[in-house]
């Protein structure tokens, strides 16, 4: 067994080798890559739009309005006045801490307050959202807990949404006081907020709700009836810009107002998805318009499934209802092509972290921006590494029933990891300046640069349209394993031996490179 005193070394050795992979990779710092900025200033409590909550509905019997708070990372002494926005939403299960029975759940948990921190400190704005709560995961019919989790998630995306115009008002209306670029809007969440940021990316239009599972049957006069869990009359629409209310669905003088509209006029979309840990309604609410996602999670998750499975409700292990974890929304992501844009990041040259993105590809089955954070045998459950808390924290107990060896040094240690991961491929997917995949060729020049057999046995041919000046092949840690710098010829035969795995063959035609993956089997 570890003792703690050898868990704290491990750490301690592993920040090492993180530091060692920032000072190597970087000569100099550049904005949106690295904490550029010593400082960051906080704007705390800032009221982005108010709607119904139904968390108090048990006492008060009906939804009231509530104010939708954000605070606001902003780096000190910044000259900037256009800078890329992230949204910051926090874990919690949809519920208020503690009575949700988790570590955290507030904008200000640990974790959530050092990455907003530390994005803030490389140059972007952050805003840290909380977003209504309230739902049932001890109903005592899976239905009942399906249509309150769903109803939950949908609320969650509508007060996304509501962020994002919100902002975007602040800079038409506003003088950009934030001084933000509504063109540059990334969705980050974390475990809960994984599960908003995911619907907000995949959810395009009423018709994604329509979907069995979440339907409900309903007692009529006249029978039975099937009816959907959302109804946009009823709970508004999904960007939250419509009314919504029981008017006609319940008896006269007990009618109730669920949605409020808010910024009406102005665009909810954000350009990129970031997710701790999350999942997604359904796969099929996932498709080609929804933009780069990046993805975090730990496969032996216990309660949010790494590929297609049941949401568990923590502490009693009751089943919800089917969602896709961050696996599969990765391999559709490759599917339709959204994270193409990461691509260049393959090549280790282009990559500022090869060995961070190394790590990702140890697991993730070559799909760009998914990093499946594994955890040693002896604590699989360990489901969200990144996180730490008080000793006094009221659930510390059940924390450390899956966490049993957290610690401030060991949570930074991992979001060091995602930090380092994401940094550059939001670069890439926002069109930031000095992002490393700007490097890249165009598309023709790409598709006509092949690699075949793939995979193979370590013996293939390299063939481009153009005449090749040099190859080179990296292993998965960015060592060159093979180089030949005087090919001078359209295609090359590949004949050394390789150990089995995962290598990166580049090409340089006319002075520009042209990486592509290869598997030896």
């Amino acid at each position: 067994m570890i003792n703690n005193n050898n868990m704290r070394k491990l750490y301690t050795i592993m920040a090492i080798l993180m530091a060692g992979v920032v000072s190597t990779a970087q000569a100099q710092t550049t904005r949106y890559l690295d904490e550029i900025f010593t400082d960051v200033s906080v704007q705390t409590d800032v009221v982005y739009g108010v709607n119904a909550t139904v968390l108090l509905f048990p006492q008060l019997g009906q939804a009231i309005p509530q104010p939708l708070a954000l605070d606001i990372y902003s780096p000190v002494g910044d000259a900037e006045t256009e800078r890329p926005l992230m949204l910051y939403f926090h874990t919690g299960n949809f519920l208020p801490h503690p009575q949700n029975g988790g570590t955290g759940g507030t904008k200000t948990d640990s974790s959530a307050v050092e990455i907003c921190t530390r994005f803030a400190k490389m140059g972007y704005v952050v805003a840290s959202c909380d977003y209504r709560l309230g739902w049932n995961p001890v109903d005592t019919s899976q239905e009942g807990r399906v249509y309150s989790l769903i109803n939950a998630a949908y609320r969650g995306v509508q007060d996304c949404r509501t962020a994002v115009r919100y902002f975007r008002k602040s800079v038409a209306e506003m003088s950009n006081v934030y001084g933000i670029d509504s063109t540059r809007i990334v969705a980050f969440g974390q475990g809960t907020g994984g599960y908003i940021t995911l619907a907000n990316a995949g959810l395009d239009i009423y018709e994604d709700m329509l979907l069995p599972k979440f339907t409900r049957v309903v007692q009529t006069p006249n029978g039975p009836i099937p009816v959907p869990m959302i109804l946009e009359n009823l709970n508004g629409n999904i960007d939250g810009t419509t009314w919504g209310t029981s008017l006609g669905l319940v008896a006269p003088g007990s009618e109730d107002t669920l949605c409020y509209p808010n910024h009406v006029g102005y665009g909810s979309g954000v350009n990129c998805t970031v997710n701790l840990g999350g999942a997604i309604g359904d796969s099929s609410w996932f498709d080609e318009t929804d933009g780069p996602v990046i993805s975090f999670h730990t496969p032996t998750d216990p309660f949010a499934p790494y590929g297609d499975g049941m949401v568990i409700v923590p502490g009693f292990n009751l089943n919800v209802v089917e969602v896709s974890g961050s696996r599969t929304i990765q391999a559709m992501a490759s599917l339709y092509g959204n994270n193409d844009v990461f691509q260049p990041l393959e090549d280790p040259t282009v990559d500022p972290y090869p060995t961070v993105t190394a790590g990702a590809n140890l697991h993730n089955e070559g799909f760009y921006g998914l990093y499946p954070l594994v955890r040693p045998a002896t604590t699989p459950y360990d489901s969200a590494p990144w996180e730490w808390w008080a000793p006094t924290n009221p659930n510390n107990a059940n924390g450390l029933t899956t966490n049993p060896e957290m610690s401030e040094l060991k949570a930074k240690t991992f979001i060091d990891t995602i930090q380092m991961y994401t940094a550059p491929r939001l670069m890439c997917a926002l069109n930031l300046p000095g992002a490393p995949c700007a490097v890249g060729v165009n598309e023709t020049e790409n598709n006509s640069f092949v690699v075949y057999p793939n995979p193979n046995n370590g013996q293939f041919m390299v063939k481009h349209n153009k005449n090749i000046s040099a190859i080179r092949v990296y292993n998965v840690m960015g060592q060159v394993v093979f180089q030949n710098n005087a090919v001078n010829a359209t295609q090359f035969a590949f004949n050394n031996e390789l150990n089995r795995g995962l290598y990166f063959v580049e090409m340089i035609s006319n002075g520009k490179k042209i990486t592509q993956r290869v598997v030896v089997e």
